[in-house]
């Protein structure tokens, strides 16, 4: 079960190691903005985000030890497992509702998001369905319809609980392996008509997620209601110009930007380290997702590339979707900056993630 192979590749573990340290960085900074903040204690979460980080770096190096192909035969377990957790959000004694909406888990003094594990379950479900129907993935059969499948189920579930972002970014994740696995350009297409009618219902059906179209459709609108955010952001990024303020010198995060911790943590970032910074930061995403397309070209088997596939696609679609949110490119979402924003369950999650890949890697071809 744990593998005695080569080491971990090198440039994803530096890329890795480089991300996970800054964004500590940038959320130690950010987390002062708490201090203005009645009721919330800078250093409770501050140790919170420091023990998450502890045991994701722990998760990291655990699967980084387990060999893939485990993940592989149980993979319609562990997705299965997924989805019972994330039903156990609907049993009013255990699911924490925040933000108008009921995504956390509530148990004793711990709590956690269940879609977190979804993300990674599906990744692996899907890239053994990929293995197992190879060369047939560039039919209906094989590739469009069970993907289909498979995301109406998790669309039903994520979307009963108001997750339209979680949603997207699994069914975009799926759709990008698809077409890295040989699924046909005409049956991507059919794919993404069928996701953009669902986003289209979602936001007729859905208030909040009108109001975030339509706020960003009317150019943030009012500056002080549904617009608040957007424009606090636009400030503090605009504020930072080419170099920054400086680390700690954030003005917006002292009771402007909301959750600066959470959602608006890239705004902190560019207020204090300017364009440059949040060039470096974004550049340090792309080359996790480089290095991990690397791997997947030099996987010995299609089911270890896939996994390396989707997990980069994974951390690009999230974190890209929030930095574009915070520029006022896209709707505001609710989803984090991973590595960086406030949330446990977040960070264990991907740093298990990138420890699967540099699992991968150690069984890649010369």
């Amino acid at each position: 079960m744990f593998s005695k192979a080569a080491k971990i590749d090198r440039f994803f573990l530096i890329s890795i190691g480089v991300l996970t340290l800054s964004g500590f960085v940038i959320f130690l900074s950010a987390s002062l903005g708490l201090l203005t903040q009645n009721g919330v204690s800078f250093t409770t979460v501050a140790l919170k985000q420091i023990a998450s980080l502890f045991i994701g770096v722990l998760a990291f190096f655990i699967f980084s030890k387990i060999k893939y192909t485990w993940l592989r035969r149980g993979a319609l377990f562990i997705f299965i497992g997924a989805i019972l957790v994330n039903l156990l959000l609907f049993v009013p004694s255990l699911s924490l509702f925040h933000g108008g909406a009921a995504r956390w888990i509530n148990i004793g003094p711990l709590s956690f998001q269940p879609s977190e594990f979804l993300k990674i379950a599906f990744v692996i479900y899907l890239a053994a369905w990929i293995q197992f129907a190879k060369d047939k993935i560039s039919t209906l059969k094989f590739g469009l319809i069970p993907y289909l499948i498979i995301t109406a189920i998790l669309g039903a579930l994520l979307l009963a609980q108001s997750d339209t972002d979680t949603f997207l970014i699994i069914a975009f994740t799926g759709v990008v392996m698809l077409l890295v696995a040989g699924m046909p350009i005409k049956h991507m297409a059919m794919a993404g008509g069928v996701l953009a009618l669902v986003v289209v219902g979602v936001v007729m059906l859905r208030p909040y997620a009108y109001q975030r179209v339509q706020t960003f459709l009317s150019g943030n609108g009012d500056a002080r209601g549904a617009g608040y955010q957007i424009n606090q952001s636009l400030i503090a990024i605009g504020s930072g110009q080419l170099t920054g303020r400086g680390f700690g010198q954030s003005i917006q995060k002292f009771g402007y930007l909301p959750q600066p911790t959470d959602d608006s943590i890239f705004a902190v970032a560019g207020e204090e380290f300017g364009f440059i910074g949040g060039s470096i930061l974004v550049a340090l995403y792309l080359l996790v997702a480089a290095s991990a397309f690397r791997i997947a070209g030099k996987s010995q088997d299609l089911f270890g590339a896939m996994v390396s596939v989707g997990i980069a696609i994974l951390i690009v679609t999230e974190s890209f979707l929030n930095m574009s949110a915070m520029l006022g490119l896209v709707p505001l979402s609710g989803v984090p900056l991973l590595f960086v924003s406030h949330g446990g369950t977040a960070l264990i999650i991907i740093l298990a993630a990138a420890g699967i890949v540099a699992n991968v890697s150690k069984y890649g071809k010369n």
